[in-house]
């Protein structure tokens, strides 16, 4: 019984390892009946569409098939993807998945689902996609200033594959009709600025048969060589988005000295000027700075769909030449966030269209979320490394706020995709802000009022609190003076109504309250005078002079008075009252300034 056990478990075990060791060997089954390929050399990227048949010649239906990227072109893959037409006649694009095969450890492959089983006999069109970086070498590596840029392509004469190919051929489109040289596998033939090779009758799995494209090409050999690009939410109805580059000409290096005579008379072919980036229609505040400040040589168009932004470097770049740069735009929050409830989704471009058949070497993109998000979840539309979670302080933060890193390789104008960033966040927490702000008043407020309640001097400064003193005191002179300058202005009402009306009662009446609160104001004025002695000596001398030549006005007054007086009671003539009521007035008025005038001195 335990060794009938041992054996069934035994076969059991040898199937599970046979299962597991062919689940990703090639199927025998497939056979691909026609391949046309068109690489496109005509710009600095290496872009092949390759169009094939595959057939099922086996008994059975197949749901899969493999994908092989030829050795010589595996480390400058960029983009790879398949799309094949269904039974109904419709575009699919497949889903792939890269796989290892220990056989040929040292070709990258791909496993695609074509979605459907397809039947014995039965065949499918598929189209195939790819985009190399940096699969062009200069050649010369160093050219002068005026000189033309050539460059040399290799890959492999057939399509790189784990089937048999039936028929094939390749077409390569390239920049110019300038062709230095190129291999002849025949059949080949050339057309202005196409080579085409093949077709090529069956050929077997994995075959290799060196490319070498000899040419011309003096369009832009731009890389970023690195690239951060910080998109910072806010839950206030706005996004920045910030986007730092290092950016060199891969081309071939300049040789000799650069002239800024020759380059305005004859430009470099293979120079860059400028180059445009295209960002979302709704971008705005958009900026272009460097090391030095801002970058006034550049342009901003509003397109319907998009917002195109040349940027024109301070300096041309050569082969070798480098420039570092950064921009940054907002856009509205609405467009790119959605949310129910407390869910929210992020959904926004990966990297924007930098220039034409731009190629990132390095993409550092980090997402600031706002303080207090939780359950963060991001989807990317392809691979990427996810960094450690950090944390980001700015105004009114207090625990930070969470940044989701990422890094990719190796973009190109294909991974132009949207990526979906999923978290929570309580809106509650949007009053926390502006709490904090009003707290940080109120503190402030509460602080002030507690300074200057409390004394925190360890010894008092009697000079000082003296003349706090004396200040007070000098202000309550000066009201005091004030009110006494308006009693002068009653007794002159008062003479005015007596010589009209005659009465001497009601005169006396008037003219004895007027007297008592005269005399109050002169005795509250004598008491400050006695504590200004006190505190500030030199001043109270000031106010010595003041009041003597307020007693002098206050004699006036009385003179003013007895006239009033007698012209009422016959004893003066109108003339002689007129003559002696001016003098008096002008006395008056004269002494009355000069009491204003030491009043204000003291």
């Amino acid at each position: 019984m335990n060794s009938f056990s041992f054996c069934i478990a035994a076969l059991a075990a040898l199937l599970l390892a046979s299962c597991i060791l062919g689940k990703d060997d090639f199927d025998s089954r497939l056979v691909i009946s026609e391949v046309s390929r068109k690489i496109d050399l005509s710009t600095q990227l290496t872009k092949v569409s390759t169009s094939l048949t595959l057939e099922n010649e086996g008994d059975s239906a197949v749901g899969h098939f493999h994908l092989a990227i030829e050795p010589a072109l595996v480390d400058k893959l960029a983009f790879v993807g398949v799309t094949a037409k269904t039974p109904d006649d419709e575009d699919s694009t497949l889903t792939m998945e890269q796989v290892e095969i220990e056989a040929h450890s040292e070709t990258k492959f791909f496993r695609a689902d074509l979605g459907f089983r397809l039947k014995p006999g039965h065949t499918v069109e598929l189209t195939v996609d790819e985009v190399f970086a940096h699969a062009m070498t200069p050649f010369p590596t160093k050219i002068t200033q005026s000189e033309k840029q050539f460059v040399l392509f290799s890959a492999n004469h057939y399509y790189y594959t784990p089937y048999t190919v039936k028929k094939q051929s390749a077409t390569v489109s390239l920049a110019t009709s300038s062709v230095e040289s190129h291999s002849k596998l025949k059949p080949t033939s050339q057309s202005d600025n196409a080579i085409t090779y093949g077709p090529y009758s069956d050929v077997e799995a994995f075959q290799i048969s060196p490319m070498r494209v000899h040419f011309e090409n003096n369009t832009p050999f731009l890389s970023v060589l690195h690239m951060a690009r910080t998109i910072e939410v806010s839950h206030w109805g706005n996004v920045a988005v910030e986007e730092t580059f290092h950016m060199k000409h891969v081309g071939a290096e300049l040789q000799g000295p650069f002239s800024r005579y020759d380059y305005q008379r004859t430009p470099a072919p293979s120079s860059i000027k400028s180059f445009k980036s295209v960002l979302p229609a709704s971008a705005s505040d958009v900026y272009y700075r460097d090391e030095i400040g801002n970058i006034s040589t550049s342009n901003l168009w509003s397109q319907e769909d998009s917002v195109e932004l040349e940027l024109r470097p301070r300096f041309p770049l050569f082969g070798g030449w480098q420039t570092r740069f950064y921009m940054g735009y907002n856009v509205p929050s609405y467009e790119y966030l959605y949310n129910l409830g407390s869910k929210y989704v992020l959904k926004m471009r990966i990297i924007d269209h930098i220039y034409d058949e731009f190629v990132v070497d390095n993409l550092a993109l980090r997402i600031i979320l706002p303080e207090g998000c939780t359950d963060i979840e991001l989807k990317a539309p392809f691979a990427m490394e996810e960094g450690k979670r950090e944390l980001h302080y700015t105004y009114l933060d207090t625990i930070g706020r969470p940044v989701v890193v990422v890094q990719k390789s190796n973009l190109v104008e294909q991974h132009i995709q949207d990526f979906e960033l999923h978290y929570t966040f309580n809106k509650v927490l949007l009053l926390q802000e502006p709490l904090l702000v009003v707290g940080a008043f109120y503190l402030l407020f509460m602080l002030v009022v507690i300074y200057m309640r409390l004394d925190f001097a360890i010894s008092k400064d009697e000079a000082n609190e003296s003349r706090m003193r004396a200040a007070c005191l000098i202000d309550e002179v000066q009201r005091l003076v004030d009110r006494q300058s308006g009693l002068y202005s009653v007794y002159s009402d008062t003479i005015q109504k007596f010589k009209s009306s005659k009465d001497a009662t009601a005169f006396a009446n008037a003219r004895k309250k007027l007297d008592g609160d005269y005399r109050s104001i002169s005795n509250q004025i004598t008491q400050v005078q006695n504590s200004l002695n006190k505190e500030q000596p030199e001043v109270a001398e000031k106010l010595t002079d003041l009041l003597r030549k307020e007693h002098e006005r206050k004699q006036a007054l009385d003179g003013a008075i007895s006239l009033a007086e007698k012209v009422v009671v016959g004893r003066l003539s109108k003339q002689g009252y007129v003559e002696s009521e001016s003098n008096n007035k002008t006395k008056r008025q004269k002494l009355s300034a000069e009491i204003e005038a030491l009043a204000t001195s003291l």
